[in-house]
């Protein structure tokens, strides 16, 4: 990629988000291809952006940010399982969107699934987001960066406690990108790329096609070497990656306690979020941001702490559910502790049972009473 043609101009005037240079609404991506393999056994059955997550699908909760910003045509540049978005969203008329969708035959990483979606853009400059990131930034703020200092790509970049688990981003006092740094043990900023972008459209173009490009990797370095204007839009906001079943837990509580924005929420905040068709029952405590799905029952003295229960999912008399995902007609038996566990659909957990520190069960299996214990008493 060379310089020639990548600098924006200055001076022309700012729009509003939904509003492009020329005029036209900017666009949306996206990227929603990937398997989400770090949620298994839950993305075995729906990819990860379509998990209930707070009373809807994740991705249900972004587009409602993504709408809320201004913008009306969106386009999901999808791989793994693409009728679910499909079948689920339609043309996204009921979000008040617009939404096309681009199905890549093979993974072709995030830069490369941008721009095999390039025919479908409609403005001169496009939004991109990665499909499992909750994130409260202002979008207006970051897309005014982008134009006001005339950059050929603007980086979300948020601060975090531990950057050496991430890739850093350091950038200068003019704002702009000076490196893409890999995971170190003494990294040289707290900055980490937080998954959303504003690209121009030429710069989309002139992404190769046909072949797996990543952004980090290949795009954006490269984009500096040429000597491109690369800003960073830095902010402190809520940002949580959900590609672990801690994050994705950890998201769907903060959104039903009212911690994580969304316009999407299917009821008000609060400790608790029981849809349609649940049963709590009277002695029960459900707490911690915790979501009763559709036709799920929580049985007497039965405790849900920051627990996410899929529809039809049982947690039967005196069970302790807490950080744990509970799959589709999932049974929690009687007494069982489940602590920081992922329960695939069609789980039968039997009483007395303990899982903890991280187990996974996939989906369909059984076990007996007491069939595991991390105590001694039964």
């Amino acid at each position: 990629m060379t310089a020639g043609g990548l600098r924006g101009s200055s001076g022309y005037p700012r729009p509003e988000v939904g509003t492009g240079r020329r005029g036209g609404d900017i666009d949306a991506i996206v990227l929603v291809g990937g398997q989400g393999t770090r949620l298994r056994p839950l993305t075995l059955t729906a990819p990860k952006p379509m998990l209930p997550t707070a009373g809807v699908p994740f991705l249900t909760h972004l587009l409602s940010r993504v709408r809320a910003a201004g913008v009306r045509h969106v386009v999901l540049s999808t791989s793994y399982r693409p009728e679910v978005f499909s079948g689920h969203f339609g043309t996204g008329e009921a979000l008040g969107l617009e939404l096309e969708y681009v199905t890549e035959d093979v993974p072709l990483g995030t830069a490369g699934g941008i721009r095999n979606v390039a025919d479908r853009l409609r403005s001169d400059e496009v939004l991109v987001f990665n499909g499992d990131v909750l994130s409260g930034v202002d979008l207006h703020k970051l897309v005014a960066t982008h134009r006001d200092g005339a950059a050929d790509v603007t980086l979300h970049l948020t601060r975090v406690q531990d950057p050496s688990a991430f890739g850093s981003v350091p950038t200068d006092e003019n704002g702009r990108v000076t490196a893409f740094l890999e995971k170190s043990p003494e990294p040289v900023t707290d900055q980490v790329n937080a998954g959303c972008y504003v690209f121009r459209r030429e710069v989309v173009d002139r992404i190769p096609a046909g072949r797996p490009v990543s952004v980090e990797r290949e795009t954006f370095p490269d984009l500096l070497a040429a000597g491109a204007s690369v800003l960073g839009y830095v902010d402190s906001t809520y940002w949580l990656d959900l590609g672990t079943p801690a994050t994705f837990v950890r998201g769907s509580s903060d959104l039903v306690l009212g911690i994580a924005p969304t316009a999407a929420l299917p009821g008000p905040p609060g400790q608790a979020l029981v849809l349609p068709g649940a049963k709590v029952a009277g002695t029960a405590e459900v707490t911690g941001g915790s979501t009763v799905g559709p036709g799920a029952e929580v049985g007497e003295r039965a405790r849900l702490d920051g627990t996410v229960l899929f529809d039809g999912a049982r947690v039967a008399a005196g069970a302790i559910v807490s950080r744990s995902v509970v799959g589709r007609v999932a049974v929690v038996g009687e007494g069982s502790v489940v602590e920081d566990t992922v329960l695939g659909d069609g789980v039968v957990l039997g009483a007395r049972n303990e899982l903890r520190c991280g187990a996974r069960i996939w989906p369909g299996v059984q076990l007996g009473d007491v069939a595991v214990r991390f105590s001694t008493d039964a």
